[in-house]
């Protein structure tokens, strides 16, 4: 049979692909908003529980207010300084850190990924070695970044990366070693093969796992990146890292814990978009209900 890797082979495949897929379900506005309550609620009372804790403690005396402040103190602070022109552009600076980073890892991670599940000698080469930098601390990099790249943006992306592309190469060849063999060989019996084979089935197939790994490696992306922000301050460049620290040498509590409260809060929005596209992809392919 003559090889085909192009379109033609991905047309063939997706009738298999849809006896795989769950059912599309349509909700009307009184669905979504069960929905958007169900997870709602949850979280709301988390907030409640935290902040009456804080308060308590507080109340309590258990440090000084200008060390620990109460609530209402931070609050005041965050209603100050989130619409002001300045926070905005620490907050792009921040994020456009993130975005340049976890965009490298990715492209990293996908392409060790892909080339460790192909070729078994790699894999028994270097597959130990990113499991290992998988679990290394990243604030262990600075040093040897500052080293090669002084204080400066390169420094801190180095690390960016260094954090987050071994859990990204890991969850995709996690993903790949878990499809099924007869799944290739349908795709092989279709005409797929080299790279047609991995674009237009093993790579849509390991998606479930390689978006875990994606999440994962945000996680580990954004922590690196607070930890660079800190320890890596680039002259003239405001970040949120630098405002925490400056708070910091001020004794301002309620500003630090203000910028603690927006680097979680960015934490939960961008986990809350990937566990959204993570349970759209598991619905789709039937794996939830």
């Amino acid at each position: 049979m003559a090889a085909d890797t192009g379109v033609g082979a991905a047309e063939r495949v997706a009738g298999l692909d849809r006896l795989e897929l769950g059912p599309r379900k349509d909700g009307g506005p009184g669905v979504w908003a069960r929905k958007l309550w169900k997870g709602t609620w949850p979280k709301v009372l988390a907030i409640v529980i935290v902040v009456g804790a804080w308060q308590l403690v507080v109340l309590a005396e258990w440090r000084p207010v200008f060390v620990l402040p109460p609530p209402s103190r931070v609050f005041d602070e965050l209603v100050r300084v989130v619409p002001t022109a300045s926070f905005w552009d620490s907050v792009l600076l921040t994020m456009g850190r993130a975005a340049t980073g976890f965009g490298l890892a990715v492209a990293i991670g996908m392409i060790i990924g892909i080339a460790v599940a192909r070729f078994q000698p790699l894999r028994a080469a270097i597959g130990s070695l990113i499991t290992g930098m998988q679990t290394m601390p990243s604030i262990v990099w600075f040093p040897f970044a500052i080293l090669l790249f002084k204080i400066s943006e390169e420094a801190i992306l180095f690390v960016v990366v260094l954090g987050a592309a071994p859990s990204i190469a890991n969850g995709l060849i996690s993903g790949i070693d878990y499809v099924p063999p007869t799944w290739k060989r349908v795709g092989q019996i279709l005409g797929m093969r080299g790279f047609g084979l991995y674009r237009h089935l093993i790579i849509p197939a390991a998606l479930p796992s390689f978006v875990s790994g994606l999440k994962q490696g945000w996680a580990f992306a954004w922590r690196s990146l607070m930890a660079g922000e800190l320890l890596v301050i680039v002259p003239g460049a405001l970040s949120i890292g630098v405002r925490l620290q400056t708070s910091r040498d001020l004794n301002d509590a309620p500003g630090l814990l203000a910028y603690v409260i927006i680097v979680l809060c960015v934490g939960i929005v961008v986990d809350i978009v990937f566990s959204a596209a993570d349970k759209a992809l598991r619905r789709r392919w039937g794996l939830t209900v």
